[in-house]
């Protein structure tokens, strides 16, 4: 799209702000941007029907402690302080949630001396955290048997669509679902405009990604290099069908090698207990199953470099996980070392999700929250878990770049 010679001086803009993507990471973007400038102009273009189809509603609801992160990291700051904010939004707007703790198990003597970091991991970061032997892991968990555990008091469990729903409606933006960007032009003098799949145009002065699956897309539509790539990976999830096996939330010892928890096992607010995900590559960034396809998207994981990297680097763990996905029996094993009394037939598939991960050109699989910056652009490029828990912090850092844009662009007067 082109703008016309008598419009070089003077744009009409349809809003202050255009956030790409109404996952909740978009809506507390404008959220954040409403509350801190009213009367900032916020319009969010959300391609799906309705709020948090894809990364938000396809969780397994946890609120995060942030034990897990490095210290200082933006996970580990915005986790920490997420998820007290969480607690307080769903407890101010009525939405289901509990402050339920978890045990993270170690079934195996290699895993002690990892088990003992988070220990010390926790305590860095400010999050409480209880050493248990294994008479203690039963007063717990009586179904769960391990060599030690930790206890974590303060990760909890809500309704995570529940909360997008709830931003959308009091973030006092515009939200215009059923409307995907196919194209955007960039002029640092002049603004952002974006086509619609619905041959739409829209203006703003400033332009936000929060497009999660599509993140890389939409940056490079903008004309920013990323530097990085979205390589999706499905995590398959299981329902239990006895629930009463498990009280809580219950955890192994991650691999610190890779950004993925490991299969766990998560009583959600409905009282069902879901259990898992794996990490298997997806074929597309929407692919919640084996039977979908996306050529096109599959193609550009495997032009992407780092993808090759990935797989020559973790070949080992990755065959792992293809297993227990094609293999019921393989994923019942993994979850039998937390859980002995857990059968094939107590393991009832249910639905799946796909993880944004961002993977850098040399195969680096990005460990943090990634927040970029072009002229009249930020992009928000690595937001997997645990952004749901971070999403208020997360959003309130962006809604500061983007207004520090606009506030930077005082020497040009627009009309609106």
């Amino acid at each position: 799209m082109h703008y016309r010679e008598r419009e070089v001086t003077r744009v009409a803009y349809d809003c202050d702000v255009l956030v790409i993507g109404g996952g909740i990471v978009g809506l507390s973007t404008a959220y954040a941007l409403t509350r801190a400038a009213p009367g900032t102009r916020v319009t969010v273009l959300e391609k799906e029907e309705g709020p948090a189809r894809h990364q938000t509603g396809r969780n397994s609801g946890v609120i995060h402690s942030g034990i897990y992160y490095r210290p200082g990291s933006l996970k580990a700051r915005y986790a920490v302080r997420g998820a007290a904010e969480m607690v307080k939004f769903c407890a101010e707007y009525d939405i289901p949630h509990e402050v339920t703790g978890k045990l993270i198990v170690a079934t195996r003597r290699d895993e002690l001396p990892r088990l003992h970091g988070l220990v010390q991991r926790g305590r860095e970061n400010g999050i409480p955290v209880r050493e248990l032997g294994p008479a203690q892991i039963a007063e717990y968990e009586p179904g769960v048997r391990g060599l030690a555990a930790i206890q974590v008091g303060t990760t909890g469990i809500c309704d995570y669509p529940a909360v997008a729903r709830r931003l959308a409606e009091v973030s006092g933006a515009e939200i215009r679902y059923g409307t995907e960007v196919v194209a955007i032009d960039r002029r640092p003098d002049r603004g952002v405009a974006v086509r619609t799949a619905r041959g739409e145009v829209l203006r703003g002065r400033v332009l936000v990604n929060c497009a999660g699956l599509h993140c890389d897309r939409i940056a490079l539509l903008t004309g920013d290099d990323p530097g990085m790539r979205i390589v999706p990976f499905r995590g398959e999830y299981y329902e239990l069908a006895r629930p009463e096996l498990v009280r809580g939330l219950v955890y192994p010892v991650p691999d610190p090698a890779f950004p993925f928890l490991g299969v766990h096992l998560t009583r959600g607010v409905d009282g069902g207990v879901h259990v898992g995900p794996n990490a298997v590559p997806a074929l597309a960034r929407e692919g919640y199953d084996w039977g979908t396809l996306n050529p096109a998207e599959l193609a550009g994981t495997l032009a992407w470099p780092g993808s090759w990297r990935i797989a020559g680097r973790h070949w080992r763990y990755g065959g792992g996980e293809l297993r227990r996905s094609l293999s019921k029996r393989a994923f019942t094993r993994a979850v039998r070392r937390l859980l002995p009394a857990v059968t094939a037939d107590d393991l009832i598939p249910t639905a799946a999700g796909v993880r944004a991960q961002a993977v850098l050109r040399d195969g680096t699989l990005v460990d943090d929250f990634l927040l970029r910056e072009g002229p009249r652009t930020v992009h928000v490029l690595n937001a997997p878990s645990p952004a749901a828990t971070a999403s208020l912090p997360i959003g309130r850092e962006v809604a500061r770049r983007a207004l520090r844009s606009l506030t930077g662009l005082g020497e040009h007067r627009y009309s609106g």
